[in-house]
């Protein structure tokens, strides 16, 4: 409530409704003084904030030790008391990818560069090496950079591998021997057989060649952090395709509309956003202390994150344990499946944004 003066008149300023009490019952504004001074204005901006902060820290709390129960409350018609779900995800999704762009963006100019017949050793002999013929594998890689000292961990090391072969397969699926787009229309108009699809696809190589000509690395650095920023568009795409699956799934169940599923959904993805910051800071902190057992606590975590949806889903939908599990595992896999043909599209998309 505001501390300023309440009006003698009982019209309202807002809809000008008759007003019955301090607040007008048709609009909710409060029947006062208009004129405020620069100390109320100030004292009614903390007011919203420690407002805000209160019911978010209040509705995080239970957010993440009652999984289902904030959907439900909000199914059932107790809202007041807590944050509302789309401010809860835009808070935290906004703060999520804040954090995540500054500390993930991929530089492919401070990738190590392997000479001689390093570079033929089968990732799957790397694995195998003991220590000291690891070491041995290591001494012969030039490092650029003197602050890359990451390939003397292995499990870095071989992320980094596992990462550069997917970038290359990524360059690799048009082969042209096309210099210039005149020369492959000229291959075309002699009878080269290429569909639609095939002839963007070379364009966009051909382009690519003459855009990062002796740069492979800088393309290669392109298309993933193109890849990187779409991440909130396939989740945006990604939120109302899984409520659907959910009505799917609960189709039987006549008092859950799609509001509820998308409500339920909501929640789900605000608490994985947060158990994501969370695994984010382990993992950095892995980093820089050299602490690999804490990548352990990143998996635990990660397994938790699935046993908070089937949680989640069993205290939200009221169902028993074997149809519960029965519909996470059906959600799991459909879930896969879309997040597959999202990044394929976007792997695409982000190629020809280059």
């Amino acid at each position: 409530m505001s501390h300023l003066k309440e009006r003698k008149e009982k019209n309202c300023l807002n809809c000008n409704a008759q007003v019955y009490g301090t607040y007008c019952h048709i609009c909710g504004q409060e029947n006062i003084e208009p004129k405020e001074t620069a100390g109320h204005l100030i004292s009614h901006f903390f007011q919203d904030i420690t407002h805000f902060d209160g019911k978010f820290f209040s509705s995080l709390k239970l957010l993440i030790t009652k999984p289902g129960f904030l959907p439900r409350e909000y199914m059932v018609g107790r809202r007041a008391s807590y944050l509302n779900p789309i401010r809860f995800y835009v808070f935290t999704s906004a703060l999520f990818f804040l954090i995540f762009f500054s500390l993930y963006k991929f530089d492919a100019s401070k990738a190590i560069t392997i000479t001689g017949d390093v570079n033929k050793v089968p990732v799957s002999e790397i694995r195998t090496m003991d220590s000291i013929k690891y070491k041995k594998f290591v001494d012969t890689l030039v490092i650029n950079d003197p602050d890359l000292k990451f390939a003397y961990n292995r499990q870095q090391y071989l992320k980094y591998l596992d990462s550069a072969a997917i970038a290359a397969a990524t360059f690799k699926m048009t082969p042209s021997k096309f210099k210039t787009r005149k020369e492959y229309d000229s291959a075309l108009a002699h009878g080269k057989d290429h569909n639609w699809v095939e002839r963007q696809l070379v364009y966009k190589q051909i382009e690519i060649n003459e855009k990062y000509s002796g740069q492979p690395k800088a393309a290669v650095a392109a298309v993933i952090n193109n890849l990187l920023h779409s991440i909130p568009q396939i989740l945006f795409i990604t939120l109302p395709l899984f409520a659907f699956f959910l009505k799917i799934l609960y189709s039987r169940h006549r008092k859950y509309y799609y509001v509820n599923h998308a409500i339920f959904t909501i929640h789900l993805f605000v608490f994985v956003f947060i158990a994501l910051l969370v695994i984010f800071g382990i993992n950095k902190i892995a980093e820089a202390t050299g602490a690999n057992w804490l990548q352990y606590l990143s998996g635990i975590l990660i397994i938790l994150v699935f046993f908070y949806n089937y949680k989640a889903m069993r205290n939200f939908y009221q169902q028993g344990r074997g149809k519960t599990i029965l519909k996470f595992f059906i959600l799991q896999f459909a879930n896969l499946i879309i997040a597959i043909i999202l990044f394929t599209a976007f792997t695409f998309l982000s190629l020809f944004k280059i």
